[in-house]
């Protein structure tokens, strides 16, 4: 596939972060932070199984799962910590802050696995301009966060 439709793919799914961390920030009042974060999993566990076993959109093996490393399965605790770094900084930085700090770290943590090559992913070399453009972005950041 071309690189545009990956790219589209990437935004969409910026577009969604925002909208879903807001929601889950509404649900995190109504209802507390720890609930939130749960019944949004619970969701989402039911929608994958749905693409899964009713859809069967996914031709992967779950008996492949023996065979990952123990450390890809940190990605589960991670999504947790996510969630609830966004539903307790939405109410407290608004969204566009929030979101804004959550992709400095975002590229700038992105960066560095990329030059390094962590777990076994393609190391992609890393050029002063990428600096220039993390810092930039941090930059931005700022000057969001400054009109609060």
């Amino acid at each position: 596939m071309p690189d545009i439709i990956f790219l589209v793919i990437a935004l969409i799914a910026g577009v969604s972060m925002a909208i879903q961390g807001s929601l889950n920030s509404v649900l995190g009042k109504i209802a507390g932070l720890w609930e939130a974060t749960f019944v949004v999993h619970i969701i989402a566990t039911i929608l994958v199984a749905i693409i899964i076993f009713i859809l069967n959109l996914d031709k992967g093996d779950f008996t492949n799962l023996v065979n990952a490393p123990w450390y890809t399965y940190l990605g589960g605790a991670l999504n947790v910590i996510i969630l609830y770094g966004v539903v307790i900084s939405i109410p407290q930085l608004g969204v566009a802050n929030a979101t804004t700090a959550i992709i400095v770290g975002q590229v700038t943590t992105a960066v560095i696995i990329d030059h390094f090559g962590f777990w076994g992913l393609d190391s992609v070399a890393f050029h002063w301009i990428k600096l220039v453009g993390v810092g930039l972005l941090a930059f931005g950041a700022r000057l969001l966060l400054s009109t609060r």
